[in-house]
């Protein structure tokens, strides 16, 4: 009875095995990245520019199906962009004072954890299928730059504050993407894809707790192009 038992259990990990396969690999995603700027009138905060970033990392999928799998792994993403606001902090008769502008150019750096869902299409060339991907991304920032300083001295107070502490350290976005895949070798493969990443939290600390104005919100957003080679 044990032995039958016990091969039962050899049997049912060796199909488990057999219908699971696991890919890993590498990409490469130079991206546009922009930051979502919103706030009352009084302080008008606005995206000014986007900004270009490079990214990239490992790539885990793990294949629940023969065109479904799980889609994971570790990139170091940059983020940022560069926005306006309006500073009441000087005493300006003319709200609309150039004097008052202030303009800051943000770049951000986080080590990400994606979790995804890939959904590949049967070949609709020789050895080549379609994917769409949905899901996001977890994050944490690293490292932090304004105007490419790692410090920051702010106009309005004169106060110096390291830039990365303006920001709050975790993120969250929303994935959705599509690419081509192109099966090279027996477990080798290419892959080219674009992929759209918006921010769902508000990663803005300071001008809230330091500078005292309400309801200032920024998020990350990124279109990127995914290149990458899976083994």
């Amino acid at each position: 009875m044990k032995k039958t038992f016990l091969a039962l259990l050899l049997l049912g990990a060796s199909a488990g095995a057999a219908s699971a396969q696991v890919e890993i690999g590498l990409k490469l995603s130079p991206s546009i990245t922009y930051l979502r700027a919103d706030s009352p009138s009084g302080t008008n905060f606005q995206n000014d520019k986007s900004k270009l970033s490079l990214g990239g990392g490992l790539v885990v999928d793990y294949f629940f199906g023969q065109n479904y799998a799980f889609s994971t792994g570790l990139w170091l993403t940059g983020k940022g962009g560069t926005i306006t606001y309006t500073d009441p902090g000087l005493k300006v008769i003319d709200p609309n004072d150039p004097a008052l502008i202030r303009k800051q150019k943000i770049g951000l750096q986080y080590l990400e954890v994606p979790i995804s869902v890939k959904l590949f299409t049967n070949d609709v060339a020789t050895d080549t299928k379609v994917y769409f991907q949905l899901g996001g991304t977890v994050g944490g920032l690293i490292s932090g730059r304004i105007n490419g300083e790692k410090r920051y001295t702010d106009i309005g107070n004169q106060q110096e504050t390291e830039a990365i502490k303006h920001f709050i350290i975790p993120d969250a976005a929303a994935l959705i993407g599509a690419g081509v895949e192109y099966q090279l070798g027996q477990s080798t493969k290419v892959f080219g894809g674009l992929s759209y990443h918006r921010g769902l939290v508000n990663i803005e600390k300071y001008f809230d707790k330091t500078r005292g104005f309400k309801d200032v919100t920024i998020k990350n957003n990124e279109v990127a192009l995914d290149l990458g080679l899976k083994f």
